[in-house]
């Protein structure tokens, strides 16, 4: 029996904000007793480990090359969540060949079955790994910004999420934004584009407003929800956190099964 839901977490474009939204998420949910494992799909550019504070020995990278088994490369975080980090600077990660990254799903469909949901923070764009992903997921969390750029970015990795898994779940977070009537017209306008060219828009799973507490959490090396839980960036997190679809993210078959096929 398949333990594990996995859920994708990805944004079109750098700076959205999306691994801080992807270490609080996995932070809130492992506080509610969920086994949870965050695993850092960023290629090379690998930051969730700060964010959390920790400093991991070992990385995908030492997976993907099958020294390390990846429960050795697992460190524990806030309200017991386990990281398995990416690599920093690893060219391996940043260009994978399609025999590279069969070798590492293979070696991750272990975790599936030890851990209750799986949190799988991607870099931004759409990297061959990316779309493998997206192709084997049931569930994408599309992380994006309320400026024109992050929407049209977004807006690609959602069309292109379309076309290769037309059942996929989408939910959008609208994150960093200054007030709610920014987030208004930010989503008015990926809804109507969306619904003209695609015909399909993914939920609106709200905003997360700037605030100063996010920034002060990253120096702080420890997700907002732990360092600030009062402040309002953390109050959007937990909302987040009580997604429904984060309880439902399972696939017919093992996920990383699925995307080894997807390689293919």
């Amino acid at each position: 029996m398949i333990t594990a839901r996995v859920i994708c977490v990805a944004s079109g474009k750098g700076g959205t904000g999306k691994s801080i939204t992807s270490t609080n998420l996995a932070t809130v949910r492992a506080g509610k007793g969920e086994r949870v494992l965050l695993v850092d799909f960023d290629a090379g550019l690998a930051n969730a480990h700060l964010l959390l504070g920790l400093a991991p020995q070992y990385d995908l990278g030492h997976v993907m090359e099958g020294s390390v088994d990846p429960f050795d490369a697992l460190v524990e975080g806030p309200n017991g969540l386990k990281l398995l980090s990416g690599g920093v600077g690893r060219h391996t990660l940043t260009n994978p060949t399609r025999r590279e990254l069969e070798r590492l799903f293979k070696s991750l469909r272990a975790l599936e079955d030890a851990f209750d949901l799986i949190v799988i923070d991607h870099g931004a764009g759409l990297g061959y790994g990316t779309v493998a992903h997206l192709a084997a997921t049931s569930t994408l969390l599309l992380v994006t910004s309320h400026e024109v750029t992050g929407l049209s970015d977004g807006y690609a990795l959602y069309k292109r999420a379309l076309s290769v898994n037309p059942y996929i779940r989408v939910g959008m977070l609208i994150n960093r934004v200054p007030d709610s009537l920014a987030a208004e017209s930010a989503w008015t306008r990926f809804r109507n584009a969306s619904q003209k060219f695609l015909g399909s828009q993914p939920e609106l799973l709200g905003h997360v407003p700037a605030d100063h507490a996010v920034g002060r959490s990253v120096e702080l090396r420890a997700p907002v929800v732990v360092s600030s839980p009062e402040s309002e960036a953390a109050h959007a997190f937990r909302r987040l956190a009580e997604w429904p679809a984060l309880d439902l993210a399972r696939t017919a078959s093992a996920f990383y099964e699925r995307a080894q096929r997807a390689l293919r």
